[in-house]
């Protein structure tokens, strides 16, 4: 699996009853776009990294880069004290 920033994830619930879950790719751990991802999820604002397993799936959409992704780097881990 491969993303750029500003792709979006879809994580598909695999329990009953678990919502569906998507959001915004805002940053890389890795040039070359694979996991983990920094994600702004949709429903909270909040930024976690993530790993994604196989009810994951990714959005591409156009980058002015083309589609190679770009690497970023990671945001301070959320807990850090």
């Amino acid at each position: 699996m491969k993303a750029a920033v500003g792709d979006r994830i879809i994580v598909q619930g695999t329990r009953p009853g678990a919502a569906r879950r998507d959001g915004e790719i805002v940053g890389l751990h890795h040039p070359d776009g694979s996991p983990p991802y920094d994600v702004r999820w949709s429903d909270d604002d909040r930024v976690t990294e993530y790993f994604p397993g196989p009810d994951a799936r990714i959005h591409h959409f156009q980058h002015e880069h083309g589609n190679a992704p770009v690497a970023v780097p990671p945001h301070p881990h959320l807990f850090a004290g």
